[in-house]
């Protein structure tokens, strides 16, 4: 069951919207204000957020704009101003949708399925898992297990091009065209230091995937059978 963070003060709209959205088969955690939320983002995993603009404490806007840089998921503001110049602000801060007060629940439904569609599409696109190893190139994270690591732009671009051709084999020339580009000048044992690093980095924190030297090829990316 996907959860719906639901940002709010007015109850009337709590409640409304938690009943409709329940009754799809959403579980609804209910805050009427931002800072309340921020919190149940740290405690919940949260798949989408509605958000009121007016708000004590910290308004919609504000709100959006910390849930867009510390996660990622689909945020769909409310409000009772319909101006373009209040829309405008709205997708500058980040929100994926706009709904003007007075609405109707069902319209709200549609746009949180149609949204939940696009974020799950680009999910499958962005996400490689080998076991318990999770690369996700919207983020550049690798999850192994628990931990999290962020590595250098380089090394994590490698990794995921070979984790996204795991078994095949690429030569040196191959990993600096895709990863270094075609107008890269530098020597091509670069590659050599950089999956050296990867090794360092993953060998002895899972055994979901190694980088395998093809002697007087290159290199290929094996997961565990």
């Amino acid at each position: 069951m996907k959860k719906i963070l639901l940002v709010d003060d007015d109850l009337h709209i709590l409640q409304l919207v938690t009943i409709h959205l329940s009754q799809a088969g959403y579980d609804v955690i209910q805050t009427k204000h931002g800072s309340e939320a921020l919190e149940r983002l740290q405690e919940e995993d949260i798949a989408l957020a509605v958000v009121d603009v007016m708000m004590p404490f910290i308004d919609g806007y504000t709100l959006t704009k910390e849930i867009r840089r510390l996660y990622d998921l689909p945020v769909i503001l409310l409000t009772a101003k319909s101006q373009i110049e209040d829309k405008e602000e709205g997708f500058a801060a980040g929100t994926d949708d706009y709904l003007v007060k007075p609405f109707e629940p069902k319209e709200l439904l549609f746009r949180v399925q149609a949204l939940l569609r696009r974020y799950a599409k680009e999910d499958d696109a962005s996400v490689i898992k080998l076991g318990q190893t999770i690369i996700n190139k919207r983020s550049y994270e690798v999850k192994v297990g628990t931990k999290t690591l962020l590595l250098p732009l380089r090394e994590f671009e490698l990794l995921a091009f070979l984790a996204s051709n795991s078994m095949r084999v690429f030569s040196r020339e191959n990993l600096i065209e895709h990863i270094w580009g075609l107008d890269y000048e530098g020597d091509a044992r670069t590659v050599d230091v950089h999956v050296k690093r990867l090794r360092e980095r993953f060998t002895n924190l899972t055994e979901d995937f190694h980088i395998k030297t093809v002697r007087g090829v290159g290199y290929s990316l094996e997961t565990k059978r």
